[in-house]
């Protein structure tokens, strides 16, 4: 598993500040002139980069849960978390269900994988359209077992990088490998070099960028002598590249996280940046490090004729630090009135320890039910999921004398860019009816920026309560835990990113079916499971109602199984699976039998192996009859067999009632 800084975090207190000197505003007198030229780092707001998640089913050749679980092979639950704070995922073209609960709106609990290049391109839009110049992609010992996928990795953000208009470079964080002299210059010359020829790679002074994060801290992660050190800074730079060091707070007097001896291997890099992650809080914190850090560091770097690059930094959500965007405000600020051209956004996707600017979940709704994450809503103050990227946007305008340099924060926690409402959905109608669920079915709505979601209400003569929510592009949602026989009204409102609310649409009224009616599907978006899967094609895709997703197993490893919970022990007739009606769906035979279960662990057989023949010519589906009086909670199908690829396969799994 990739270290992260957390050792580092926690090894540095704000004790540190402590001992403030009062330099005040009679240190701006210091010339805070960069040594360089603006290019692609000075003058510019750069972004740390993990792109370090991966999901089962991805394909990555890490093959599980990186960075998103403490246990990697293990699906990410409640009790097998490494994250701290929950991703705003509705953006994302491709997600990957957990084991968590549910959202608050009663969504599926699903993440993003890093390895996805559609996962980067998103980012990097991101990145583009809230003004971040550049991302500092961090790569670990890239030796070991992570090695291959990381190697991935940078290949996928450069073609982001270069397909977005956003610059990018290579930080090594050399943390825990030991061989690091040797292997960090075979990494460079054998891989990551050939990347600098990108268009999109960060050049400054007409050198390529490189960053080396972790010379000279005071830990035993990191215990690499100083003339190891500066062998390594001085062979990038040999190599032509442009250096930047990711120091200790204590560089300048090489005490507390710093260790003595550095100065020269601190003096030798082109560019400076100071790490603060664990070492402010809060606003005092900021203002004290601005006095005894930020100002002093200036001056010594503009004497050195070194490039400065200080970090700014949201705050933690875990730690109730952000205080609704004051204090990465106060920080920006800081960096304006002391001068400084260049900084540091620590960090654009470090959900692992909750200081991410990317779009995260803006409150309960968009949360694991019970699963204890806070949301940018924490201290009560409503925030859009991509406030602090536009935070971030303001913060380096400001800085580069695009906007008035301000103590007060400019940047509106909900965007008020846009003070239109959506249109209203339209044609709001039921599209299946069972005797615990209705789904709905609307059209779209219009907005002059954007619809951001939907709000599904249940109406009655007192009241409209809201029951969930639709991400933007979706126009469906299935309304559970109803009862058998009774008669329910919903509409359904948009909404858009400044938080405006569209008038409803026209209210439905329908009558959930009678329970255990013979033309109804039971199974219909019920929870299910199976005991593999590959890549999307996950097994919440055999109940969606949708006959072109569909579930796969793993290849060639039969026999697999595909279950589905119906709620209750329920009197069952009759299952129908279907494969995608498309041609190119081969005729196909598949080998399956059926089992049943009161509890979901103990089965029993309820009808023996059958061979289900799909033909796309007669529609791609197969019916099998189970014995009358049948009863069971827990179906599974079990296949062994598959003439037209070796993988279970399955786009519905429909219940019938006797």
């Amino acid at each position: 598993m990739g270290v992260t800084r957390r050792t580092v975090l926690r090894a540095a207190t704000v004790a540190g500040v402590a001992g403030s000197v009062g330099l005040g505003e009679a240190a701006l007198a210091v010339s805070a002139a960069a040594a360089s030229a603006p290019g692609d780092v000075v003058g510019k707001v750069t972004v740390g980069y993990q792109g370090w998640f991966a999901c089962t089913g991805d394909g990555a050749p890490i093959n599980g849960w990186w960075h998103w679980a403490g246990t990697w092979g293990q699906t990410p639950s409640e009790s097998n978390s490494a994250i701290v704070a929950w991703p705003d995922c509705r953006d994302y073209p491709t997600t990957y269900r957990t084991a968590f609960a549910n959202l608050g709106n009663g969504q599926p609990a699903a993440l993003f994988s890093s390895y996805d290049q559609s996962t980067v391109d998103v980012q990097f839009r991101w990145m583009k359209q809230y003004g971040i110049d550049t991302a500092a992609l961090q790569r670990f010992n890239p030796t070991g077992g992570e090695g291959p996928t990381r190697d991935a990795m940078a290949g996928r953000v450069r073609s982001a990088a270069e397909s977005q208009g956003v610059k990018f470079y290579v930080m090594y964080d050399v943390s825990d490998w030991t061989a690091m002299q040797t292997e960090i210059k075979a990494d460079w010359t054998n891989k990551m070099r050939q990347h600098a020829s990108s268009s999109a790679y960060a050049r400054q002074n007409g050198k390529p960028v490189v960053c080396i994060w972790g010379f000279g801290f005071n830990d035993g992660q990191r215990p690499f002598t100083p003339d190891a050190c500066l062998d390594v800074v001085n062979w990038f730079k040999q190599q032509g590249c442009y250096v930047i060091g990711g120091v200790p707070t204590w560089w300048r007097t090489g005490d507390r996280d710093s260790r003595p001896g550095f100065s020269g291997v601190y003096h030798a890099f082109d560019m400076l940046s100071p790490w603060m992650v664990g070492r402010i809080g809060n606003v005092n914190d900021a203002d004290n490090f601005y006095n005894v850090a930020t100002v002093p560091d200036l001056a010594e770097c503009a004497a050195s004729g070194i490039d400065y690059q200080p970090c700014v930094l949201p705050g933690g959500v875990g730690n109730r630090q952000r205080a609704h965007g004051d204090f990465m405000w106060r920080q920006f600020y800081n960096m304006g009135r002391a001068g400084v051209a260049s900084v540091y956004i620590s960090m654009f996707d470090e959900y692992n320890e909750g200081n991410q600017i990317a779009k995260t979940a803006e409150s309960q709704v968009w949360v694991p039910t019970g699963s204890g994450f806070l949301a940018l809503d924490e201290d009560g103050t409503a925030c859009s999921s991509d406030y602090y990227l536009r935070l971030t946007g303001d913060g380096g305008r400001m800085l580069k004398g695009q906007i008035a340099l301000t103590a007060v924060r400019p940047t509106s926690p909900i965007n008020r860019g846009d003070n239109v409402p959506p249109t209203a959905p339209g044609n709001l109608r039921a599209t299946a009816v069972s005797d615990t669920t209705v789904t709905l079915a609307w059209n779209a709505s219009t907005d002059d920026v954007g619809v951001t979601g939907y709000r599904i209400r249940r109406v009655t003569e007192a009241t409209a309560t809201p029951i969930g929510s639709a991400a933007a592009n979706t126009t469906t949602f299935t309304v559970t835990g109803l009862t058998a026989s009774t008669a329910y009204t919903f509409d359904v409102q948009a909404l858009d990113a400044a938080g405006a609310v569209s008038t409803p649409s026209g209210p439905i009224t329908t009558t959930t079916s009678a329970g255990g009616s013979s033309t109804v599907n039971v199974a219909l978006n019920r929870p299910t499971t199976a005991l593999s899967y590959t890549q999307s094609y996950a097994p919440g895709n055999a109940v969606d109602g949708n006959a072109n997703t569909y579930w796969e197993s793993a290849n060639s490893a039969f026999p697999q199984w595909l279950q589905v919970d119906l709620g209750s022990a329920t009197a069952v007739r009759r299952i129908v699976l279907a494969l995608p009606p498309a041609t190119a769906w081969a005729t196909r035979s598949q080998t399956l039998s059926v089992q049943g279960s009161a509890d979901g662990s103990s089965f029993g057989q309820l009808l023996g192996a059958s061979t289900c023949t799909f033909d796309p010519s007669t529609g791609n589906t197969a019916t099998l009859t189970l014995p009358a009086g049948t009863t069971t909670r827990h179906l599974r199908l079990l296949f062994t067999a598959n003439t037209g690829w070796p993988a279970g396969q399955v786009s519905e799994f429909r219940v019938y009632g006797a």
